[in-house]
């Protein structure tokens, strides 16, 4: 039998129509204990179905050394039809109490170790579409909170510029940083807008295209990504984190797949992989 917890909704930011940031604090007890990339699951009552409780996992946007609240960023299904669930908590107030599930999944979990036991210090780069950016903006804070020397790139795909919810949070934290130097904190964010074209995106001077397009090489051979870190990415010196709608996940591996990379759902006979990734449609 499942057992739901409650929480109580302490902050509502709407990001747009259809894109908010929720944070919840338990009822009874502390923030539960979780791992960056874990996600929890949701639930209220449907008044529609007789106040049957409709549940949904939610990546973890916020960090474990954050102890105050958990911190959702949730997309409005509307299409092809309004979401169950999704269309009760974008009307959701402050004060409101909501039911939760503890926190779980094991699928986007920092990897530790490499096959053969050594630690893995291979460069880590996250790759999230829309909201899949949530489970990433975790990784970001908990590394830095916890001192972890590894190189960290966050990528992060959208539609619309005013989609790109972390966009401060994760600017400040490539400039510290830049301030403070590669050893001390090694970390780089960037954006890329599908819909470069529409007028709404027309302040926007970074990457066009879909996330994964920070793969494709250029006409030099190399890629954005490359550019970026100024080094040649191999299996070897990297592992990637893909979090999005399969055909995000798919357009990685497109580029990936020919470099030798390996899921960890297709790991090879040792035990070694260089992507893990969580989809979610």
């Amino acid at each position: 039998m499942v057992v739901d917890n409650k929480a109580t909704v302490t902050y509502v930011q709407l990001l747009k129509e259809d894109l908010v940031i929720i944070r919840m604090v338990p009822n009874d007890g502390p923030v539960p204990e979780y791992q960056a990339g874990q996600f929890i699951t949701l639930g209220l009552p449907n008044p529609v179905e007789n106040g049957k409780i409709v549940r949904r996992a939610y990546s973890i946007a916020s960090h474990p050394e954050n102890r105050d609240y958990i911190e959702l960023v949730i997309r409005w299904v509307r299409k092809p039809l309004p979401g169950r669930l999704t269309t009760q908590l974008f009307n959701v107030k402050e004060g409101d109490e909501i039911l939760w599930l503890k926190p779980t999944g094991r699928a986007l979990l920092i990897n530790e170790e490499l096959a053969n036991g050594e630690k893995d210090n291979r460069r880590i780069v996250c790759i999230g579409g829309g909201t899949g950016l949530a489970p990433f903006v975790s990784f970001a804070q908990h590394l830095h909170d916890t001192g972890d020397k590894r190189e960290i790139i966050v990528l992060h795909g959208a539609s619309y510029v005013d989609e790109l919810s972390y966009k401060d949070l994760l600017t400040n934290l490539e400039n510290e940083s830049i301030a403070k130097g590669k050893d001390q904190w090694n970390f780089r964010y960037r954006a890329a807008i599908s819909r470069p074209q529409e007028w709404f995106n027309r302040s926007w001077a970074g990457q066009v295209g879909r996330v994964e397009t920070f793969l494709r090489p250029r006409d030099n051979g190399i890629s954005p990504l490359e550019e970026l870190i100024d080094d040649k990415i191999t299996k070897e010196n990297t592992i990637f984190y893909v979090c999005g709608w399969q055909g995000t996940i798919d357009g990685v591996m497109d580029f990936l797949n020919p470099k030798g990379f390996v899921t960890d759902h297709d790991k090879r006979e040792d035990g070694s992989f260089e992507v893990k990734y969580e989809s979610y449609g």
